[in-house]
């Protein structure tokens, strides 16, 4: 893809009549970084670049849209190779621990999820995750769109990632997305105990040949299974998750109710706050009272001497 990425490259600027020095020039880089790029060589070209060449060369959007690819190959094989697995798979099934699933993340939702990574470099490289990140996404509205069903742990639509606001509109998002009916959320809830998948998240992928593959990932670590023995364990463990969930209606009433309960808590002033409203009423209830006290004695029957 990066082979590919330059050879774009190259011809766009021949086609414009420019050197890779001019070039270079119009998108403040060194010619040799130009050269880089054509040839597929050196550092992989940020998001940034491929924005400045993509306007300069007039591509209409097309370097911007090949450079996740490119970067994708910066990532281990087995993270890639699950990466073009899941862009064929015909169905996804998924269990997420602990947050919601890429495929349905809002953007600052996943900047969020994002920005707490411990191989993270800077905010580049973090704007550079969140938009093959929402590349990503686009799949689930092709034509070839795969079936997507998901088994939420109880703690995702819980935990308020991003702060109030960023988890209603995700939650939002949630509800929005099972409106398609190749989309399925369950929510697994924390009744149900102990399962074989705790401590990390699930997905089994199916593929047009019929085949299955299997990939686990926790905090820091992912693993591609494919071997069909080891595969079918997971995907009967997916199945038990699934039918240990609630169903999908119940499930949708629970993120609505979850919903409203951070909609509420949002409107909620702070500690600080309320201890100041509460100061206020305090002395508000107070003054009144002195003042009702001082009618109904200047009202009243006049004392005697």
């Amino acid at each position: 893809m990066a082979a590919l990425f330059g050879a774009r490259v190259r011809r766009l600027r021949l086609a414009a009549g420019l050197t890779q020095t001019e070039l270079g020039d119009k998108v403040h880089v060194v010619g040799t970084r130009i050269t880089q790029i054509e040839r597929a060589s050196g550092a992989k070209p940020t998001l940034e670049l491929a924005r400045a060449l993509d306007a300069v060369l007039g591509a209409d959007d097309l370097l911007v849209e090949l450079w996740p690819y490119v970067y994708r190959e910066a990532f281990p094989d087995w993270s890639r190779r699950f990466m073009e697995c899941a862009e064929r798979a015909v169905v996804i099934r998924e269990y997420a621990a602990h947050v919601v699933p890429g495929l349905l993340q809002t953007e600052p939702y996943a900047r969020a999820v994002l920005s707490v990574g411990l191989t993270l470099g800077s905010e580049e490289q973090l704007e550079e995750r969140v938009a093959v990140r929402m590349v990503r996404q686009k799949r689930l509205r092709t034509h070839d769109r795969p079936e997507l069903c998901v088994v939420l742990d109880e703690a995702v639509i819980r935990r308020p990632v991003g702060g109030q606001a960023v988890m209603c509109e995700q939650l939002e998002r949630l509800l929005e997305s099972v409106r398609d009916r190749h989309i399925t959320v369950q929510v697994l809830r924390f009744d149900q105990g102990e399962h074989d998948v705790m401590g990390g998240s699930l997905t089994v992928l199916a593929m047009p040949d019929g085949s299955e593959i299997a990939y686990t990932e926790g905090a820091h670590y992912g693993q591609l299974i494919e071997d069909p023995d080891e595969v079918r364990r997971y995907s009967l463990a997916y199945d038990r998750l699934r039918a240990e969930a609630l169903p999908p209606l119940m499930s949708l009433d629970m993120i609505r109710s979850v919903l409203e309960d951070n909609r509420h808590g949002s409107n909620l002033p702070s500690r600080t706050q309320r201890r100041r409203l509460a100061q206020e009423q305090l002395q508000q209830s107070g003054g009144r009272q002195l003042r009702g006290g001082s009618r109904r004695i200047s009202g009243g029957r006049r004392p005697r001497p």
